[in-house]
C-alpha cells in the first residue's frame, strides 16, 4: 500500500486547493505498465471518496491529455519568443550561491535539464529568475506554479479540456521528496478559472504572489492550501 495526494479545486473563501490523501495499492516496478496499474488503483481510491472524474498528469498517464500536460511536454513562451517546456524553464531559472540562472538549460531535453550536475553542485538555492525577473523562494511553489499556469494560458485547447475534471494526480510525485507538483498546479488553474480570478491573479508577479500568500486552511485529512 501507498499514500499519494489528490489535488482538487476548492471553492471555500479561505483556500484554492484541497489536498486529499489517498491510500491505494502500489504496483512496484519502473515499467510504464506498473505505473499505470498504480494510477488505476489510485483513481479507484479517489472514486471511493466521491471523486469520479480524475486526471493523471504525467508522462505515464493513459490519457493523452495527461501526457500533454506533463511539465516535460507543456510549453510556454520565453523572452525571445521561443517555446520551451515548463520543466526546462523551471530548471534554467534556478539561482544558486555558486551560479545560475543556467539559461542554456532552456534548450535540450527536459530530462537532461533536470539532471544537469550544476543544479546539485552550485550551493544553496537563493532565488529563481524568468525572463529577467527575480522570484523569491517563498511561497515555496509559487515560481513553478507561475510557469505552469502561464503555459496553460498559452494552450487554450488543453486548458479547456482540463477544467472538465474534478481532481488531479501525479503518480511520480512523492511529497516526502518533492515540493512542486504539476497536478497541484493544474488544480490551482482550474480553481482560479472557476472563480473568475485567473486574469487578475496572473496580471503580474505581484498580484500572483499576493493571492498565494493568503493564510492556508486545514481540515482533517483534507489539507486545503493556496500553494
Amino acid at each position: 500500500m501507498a499514500i499519494r495526494p489528490l489535488f482538487v479545486p476548492a471553492y471555500e473563501p479561505g483556500c484554492l486547493i484541497e489536498r486529499v490523501e489517498l491510500d491505494f495499492k502500489w504496483h512496484a516496478g519502473f515499467a510504464a505498465s506498473q505505473k499505470q496499474k498504480s494510477i488505476q488503483s489510485l483513481h479507484e481510491a479517489a472514486s471511493v471518496r466521491g471523486y469520479g472524474k480524475v486526471l493523471e498528469i504525467s508522462s505515464k498517464s493513459e490519457n493523452p491529455l495527461g501526457v500533454k500536460l506533463s511539465a516535460f511536454n507543456l510549453k510556454l513562451r520565453v523572452a525571445d519568443g521561443e517555446f520551451v517546456s515548463v520543466e526546462n524553464a523551471y530548471q534554467a531559472g534556478k539561482c544558486f550561491e555558486g551560479g545560475g540562472p543556467f539559461l542554456d538549460l532552456l534548450r535540450g531535453s527536459a530530462r537532461e535539464a533536470k539532471q544537469d550536475i550544476r543544479l546539485t553542485k552550485s550551493g544553496n538555492l537563493l532565488a529563481f529568475q524568468f525572463n529577467g525577473e527575480r522570484w523569491p523562494l517563498i511561497p515555496v511553489t509559487a515560481f513553478y506554479d507561475w510557469l505552469y499556469l502561464n503555459a496553460l494560458k498559452e494552450s487554450p485547447s488543453l486548458s479547456e479540456q482540463l477544467i472538465a475534471y474534478e481532481g488531479f494526480t501525479d503518480i511520480e510525485f512523492n511529497p516526502e521528496r518533492s515540493l512542486n507538483c504539476q497536478a497541484a498546479s493544474a488544480a490551482l488553474f482550474v480553481s482560479l478559472v472557476r472563480r473568475g480570478e485567473l486574469d487578475s491573479t496572473m496580471a503580474s508577479k505581484g498580484s500572483f504572489l499576493a493571492r498565494l500568500a493568503l493564510p492556508n486552511a486545514r481540515s482533517g485529512d483534507v489539507q486545503s492550501s493556496l500553494f
